[in-house]
């Protein structure tokens, strides 16, 4: 496959309402949408890493420089036979697995769009939708809150995530556990906490809770081992998860019992099937996170998440769950099963089947750049 031209286009999404972590908070997304050209074919793929590198060391300016500077011209007017030989082409550059991700992820496009195949079957998928499950920020209220998971379980959403940091902590797990005892809930605590602070995690045992999302350093596995040791919830790794050498780390040292996987953190999908395939193999189970991604990255996300060893409810979304005009079209939407629980659908057209909107991609447009 040959990358004949790559654009860049640094974006800035506003959201409908500001998105609150232990990390921050974002009234807009910053991405960066990649358009690829090869031999006629045109696909697009995006990176979501924020305005800041709070999330993780990288930021989505940051990432736009690495990818035009560095990156795309490290990869254009090559051919890659196979995507592990682009992942070679990119290995001397350190780190930087969001700049790589959008690179890699135009590999499996432009092959799956050659090929005539959906990307998820392209990926090994055999099923073509995926359960989600719902997340709430910090917001202004508990009672805020509490309407929000209201609306949540009467959509019949399977599970619920909630942002968890100093401050939005204990009292606010017990109303929500208070009003919904049964109910699946896990909580992401985004690196907010430390191995000092192990007396708070095992009074959130008597919670019940699926799992406890990245709650210490976003680059450390020993301390997360010695936590996973000392309490009942099962720990799992985000953050901490930048490459499939990380995840394996991870299992070896049981750091964690599940396994985030989000493509732009990883670097793209090729180190994003190696880690579910390592995690399959020894019995994790995996799911799929979400960066806010329009509707371009979220349908890359969905297609990735439809693999078999992706077994707990996606982090995924429809367009109007965050924004007010999502960029990339058509929009991802929600759909109803039997049991009354929503889902996310792809259908047989090549690729994702989809890009952005030409007029919303000018005003959101932050920065240009043709390699």
């Amino acid at each position: 496959m040959r990358f004949d031209s790559i654009e860049l286009y640094h974006v800035a999404m506003p959201l409908l309402y500001p998105w609150r972590t232990a990390y921050g908070e974002d009234a807009a997304v910053e991405s960066v949408l990649v358009r690829t050209e090869s031999e006629g074919l045109v696909v697009w793929s995006e990176t979501s890493p924020l305005a800041a590198p709070c999330y993780s060391p990288e930021w989505a300016g940051g990432v736009f420089a690495c990818l035009r500077d560095w990156l795309a011209p490290a990869v254009v007017k090559r051919d890659f036979r196979s995507p592990e030989e682009l992942q070679e082409r990119l290995a001397p550059f350190k780190g930087n697995p969001c700049a790589k991700a959008p690179l890699d992820v135009a590999w499996w496009l432009l092959d799956s769009v050659a090929r005539g195949q959906p990307l998820h079957q392209r990926l090994g998928a055999t099923r073509s939708a995926i359960d989600v499950g719902a997340d709430f920020g910090i917001m202004d209220s508990i009672d805020d809150l509490l309407a929000a998971i209201d609306g949540a379980v009467e959509a019949g959403f399977k599970r619920i995530k909630l942002k968890f940091r100093p401050g939005w902590d204990l009292d606010m797990l017990r109303a929500v556990r208070r009003r919904f005892p049964d109910q699946t809930f896990h909580i992401d605590c985004n690196s907010g906490y430390r191995l000092e602070d192990l007396d708070l995690f095992k009074r959130i045992d008597e919670f019940g809770l699926a799992m406890i999302e990245q709650p210490l350093g976003h680059d450390d596995l020993v301390d997360h081992a010695k936590l996973q040791r000392e309490i009942e919830t099962p720990v799992c790794l985000d953050e901490s998860i930048t490459s499939p050498d990380k995840a394996r780390k991870a299992i070896e040292l049981g750091s964690c019992e599940y396994v985030n996987v989000k493509v732009a953190r990883v670097g793209g999908l090729t180190p994003a099937v190696a880690i579910h395939d390592m995690c399959r193999d020894v019995g994790t189970p995996c799911w799929v996170g979400s960066m806010l991604e329009s509707a371009v990255g979220t349908r890359v996300n969905a297609a990735l998440a439809m693999l078999d060893n992706f077994t707990y409810p996606a982090d995924l979304f429809p367009s109007g769950r965050f924004y007010q005009q999502d960029l990339g079209r058509p929009a991802v939407e929600l759909t109803w099963v039997e049991d009354g629980s929503p889902q996310i659908a792809l259908g047989e057209e090549p690729g994702i089947a989809a890009e952005p909107d030409p007029a919303l991609l000018e005003q959101f447009c932050v920065a240009r750049a043709a390699v």
